[in-house]
């Protein structure tokens, strides 16, 4: 407890010219001890800040302030943490600007400055990118608070700022799902859509990269135990026959799963299954089978037999046949749906029926993480909603498989560290959605540390963030935030005791941030450095005034229609072609 001298009683200081404001919450104060400075933070002013014994005249006629103790300086290194502590009657002082230079002046080359202290704009603030991508972190804000402009100005901060000290060789995935950053970084990443625009590369996951349980899951729904085992059986089978057809490097028929991401056609899994189910025999053993026409695998035309018939002459139904007819029309319905091709008829990675493919894994992860760019922007927002949450878990799979495998190589995350930034993260990580994608996320923030693999959370809704993922947040940065439990949420999982400081979270200013944990120096409430306007998210507020102000132009809805039906907002009604030739000068004679 802090109690503020009468000579000061009005809150206001000048020193060497500058004024400061005394007592205000998410301050600094220092306490010399000898060689030594002790910093804390102003976490609580007034009578509720009051130690308990003091009367009630003294809590009067005196201001007090509780300070949280974060870290001592000697000369002119500061560091987390305390060797020793205040003892009672020790004089506090005001931290000046000089004092916040010995803090976050430091320029260090893990330091990246991020923006200003709202306090004094002309100190910059820096934090720890190590201890930002090992430890883990969070973007917290309601919408409108500028979390999508705070996502852009931090990644831009770390692979190229104004000071041209960036992290070039830095390796950052970031998952878009409103498409609101390929315009904003294009010129730092190699974006990826599931509908791409000029200058973008098309989106796609291979199905047999996923879990067997959770592609079926998509294509064919729920399944009893023996519908599950009767159709992973099969899968398992063609796995092992594309395995030894063509031999992959690290595996063998021995260690061979129904899970190893070994390609296979899930159009003659549907033809195979079909035929199984739909077969009917006559003959005294009831073996000789009764085709009609075969049906072609390819076109997804299932084989016609003789329908069977009531008593002994036959044809019979297939008396081994599981009752899947259900599930493999389901099947055969998503594998038409173009709206999933980037998943189930994903280009180059496409298995022909016998299961080989002109491109492996290899160069699907060398598109995402090998290219000669620092981030890669994966455009989620074409992609349907059933499918989004899956799609999301099958790439964190996917990626963080890969890295965790490969950690004693030089392309694993440990000798060079990937940062997931994971917008709208609330939609797949809350505490029951008990998704692969939900999954994945708490394996990252469990062990991610280890293998170099680091993750950023961004919500809107903090609350409905699985409280084990936001715990292993190390790093929180905490803008606007209006709703009370959102803001219990964040309080709770602060790694100081900065309850006061939170308080000040429905009052920030957009694109003002509180940042506390492992890789600010202290707890600070920071300006965030505006990008340029042309580097700045597709993520701004409507203009209704000066919108309803202009006077309606012709509008065409039939090219409404067209986008919607399209999924797609570029569709046009009528594709008009231009002829364009060459246009050479003529000389004129004089």
């Amino acid at each position: 407890m802090v109690k503020l001298a009468q000579s000061i009683s009005s809150g206001l200081a000048i020193i060497a010219g500058h004024t400061y404001r005394v007592g205000q919450v998410g301050s600094f104060v220092r306490i010399p001890l000898g060689y030594q400075d002790l910093f804390g933070v102003v976490a609580e002013v007034g009578a509720n800040a009051a130690p308990e014994d003091a009367g009630v005249k003294e809590v009067d006629t005196g201001r007090w302030m509780r300070v949280e103790l974060a870290g001592e300086a000697i000369g002119e290194r500061f560091e987390r943490g305390l060797s020793q502590h205040p003892n009672i009657h020790d004089s506090v002082h005001i931290v000046t600007e000089a004092d916040l230079r010995r803090i976050y002046g430091g320029d260090e080359d893990d330091q990246i400055a991020i923006g200003t202290l709202s306090s004094a704009e002309n100190i910059v603030v820096r934090l720890s990118l190590d201890a930002l991508v090992t430890r883990h972190s969070a973007i917290l804000g309601s919408t409108g608070a500028g979390k999508s402009t705070t996502v852009a100005s931090i990644v831009r901060s770390i692979v190229a700022p104004s000071d041209a000290k960036g992290s070039k060789g830095a390796r950052v995935l970031l998952l878009d799902i409103h498409g609101e950053y390929s315009s904003a970084l294009s010129d730092l990443a190699k974006v990826f859509s599931a509908t791409p625009q000029p200058g973008e590369e098309p989106l796609y996951v291979p199905y047999w990269a996923l879990e067997a349980g959770e592609l079926l899951d998509f294509v064919t729904g729920p399944l009893n135990d023996n519908q599950l085992t009767a159709i992973t059986d099969k899968i398992q089978e063609m796995k092992g026959e594309s395995l030894a057809n063509s031999s992959l490097a690290g595996l063998d028929l021995q260690s061979l799963t129904v899970d190893s991401p070994v390609p296979f056609s899930l159009r003659q899994l549907w033809y195979d299954l079909t035929d199984f189910e739909t077969a009917t025999f006559s003959g005294p053993q009831r073996d000789t089978p009764c085709l009609e026409t075969p049906g072609d695998a390819q076109t997804l035309t299932a084989p016609r037999y003789q329908p069977h018939a009531m008593g002994s002459a036959g044809p019979f139904l297939n008396s081994a046949a599981r009752g899947i007819r259900r599930q493999l029309n389901l099947l055969r319905s998503r594998l038409l749906d173009r709206r999933y091709d980037f998943i189930l008829h994903p280009g180059p990675w496409e298995p022909e029926l016998d299961g080989t493919t002109s491109e492996d894994l290899d160069t699907l992860l060398e598109g995402w993480l090998g290219h000669d760019r620092p981030l890669t922007v994966l455009d989620l927002s074409g992609v349907p909603s059933s499918v989004l949450v899956r799609l999301i878990g099958s790439i964190l799979r996917i990626v963080y498989e890969a890295l965790y495998w490969s950690r004693e190589k030089t392309e694993g995350g440990v000798l060079r560290p990937l940062l997931i930034v994971m917008e709208e993260a609330h939609r797949y990580v809350s505490p029951e959605s008990g998704n692969v994608a939900a999954e994945v996320v708490k394996r990252i923030a469990k062990e991610g540390r280890k293998y170099g693999v680091g993750a950023m959370l961004v919500s809107q809704r903090p609350a409905e963030i699985d409280e084990t993922v936001l715990s292993q947040c190390g790093t929180l940065i905490a803008l606007r935030l209006s709703n009370p439990t959102d803001r219990g949420r964040v309080k709770g999982a602060l790694p100081d005791n900065l309850s006061g400081l939170m308080d000040l979270l429905p009052v920030l200013r957009t694109g003002e941030a509180i940042i506390a944990g492992e890789a600010a120096r202290l707890p600070v409430r920071t300006r965030i450095f505006l990008p340029a306007a042309e580097h700045q998210p597709r993520s701004s507020d409507p203009k209704v005034s000066a919108a309803w102000k202009t006077r309606r132009l012709a509008e065409g809805y039939d090219r409404v229609v067209a986008s919607w039906r399209a999924q797609r907002t570029t569709a046009v009604v009528n594709d008009v072609q231009i002829p364009r030739s060459p246009v050479t000068d003529e000389s004129v004679p004089e």
